[in-house]
């Protein structure tokens, strides 16, 4: 059996795969920053142990993570939060930078000293980034950076036989996406999304996409040329 460490497993995807891994008898660490949340995982299987932090706080991050050690660290916590009208809030990128990328980041030192051959670490990103959606400045340019760092990481840590998985869903039923206020085409629910990670994290892959239907025509979308995709991208302006 393995450990399992889950960042975000207070709600949506985290708290679904912390249940998953729990029920297959695996030992989970289930990290968030609900208390109310989270003792209702460790309520719901003795599998699951739970640490109370807020993965911005660097320091935070070190003491609740310092000597905690897992076969496998999923970084899941993030938030979404929108630009209107194209006018620039510095704090609103702010707030979602921090959460998506600098806690991702901030984890990711706590834990490394502890981190040994055989080991996984995923990082939760996004379908979001793949194509420039008018709206998810902030949000796109987050899982970007998560993605490129995470891709960056990987081949630096190969020769520690550490692997590095990157996960990009595209609209899944939680929370979070509850608040959008357009359409979301090719939704899943939250089973849906813990069973393709898990498929995907058994097959060992670096990148898993989910659904395969509209990640397909993301992917075709971005190949088109540049001013084909303004042209289609224009259309979901805000007026």
């Amino acid at each position: 059996m393995m450990t399992v460490l889950i960042t975000g497993a207070s709600s949506g995807i985290g708290a679904g795969l912390a249940q998953s891994f729990a029920r297959d008898g695996h030992h989970v660490i289930a990290c968030g920053r609900d208390p109310a949340r989270l003792e209702a995982l460790h309520e719901h299987s003795s599998n699951i142990t739970v640490r109370l932090f807020d993965m911005t706080d660097r320091d935070a991050c070190r003491q609740a993570l310092t000597g905690c050690a897992a076969d496998l660290t999923i970084l899941c916590a993030g938030t979404c939060e929108y630009l209107e009208h194209g006018v620039v809030d510095a704090a609103l990128v702010e707030r979602v930078m921090t959460t998506n990328f600098q806690g991702p980041v901030n984890c990711l030192a706590a834990l490394q000293p502890q981190l040994m051959a055989g080991n996984r670490v995923v990082l939760v990103s996004s379908m979001a980034h793949w194509l420039t959606f008018p709206r998810a400045e902030a949000y796109g340019a987050s899982k970007a950076a998560l993605t490129w760092f995470a891709d960056s990481l990987r081949l630096d840590w190969e020769p520690k036989g550490v692997a590095v998985t990157v996960v990009s869903p595209g609209f899944v039923d939680t929370p979070l996406t509850r608040k959008n206020d357009f359409a979301m085409p090719g939704r899943v629910s939250v089973d849906e999304a813990v069973k393709a990670i898990r498929r995907g994290l058994e097959k060992g892959k670096n990148h898993i996409a989910f659904p395969a239907g509209f990640g397909l025509t993301l992917r075709l979308l971005s190949g088109m040329p540049a001013f084909l995709q303004r042209a289609l991208l224009r259309r979901m302006v805000r007026s």
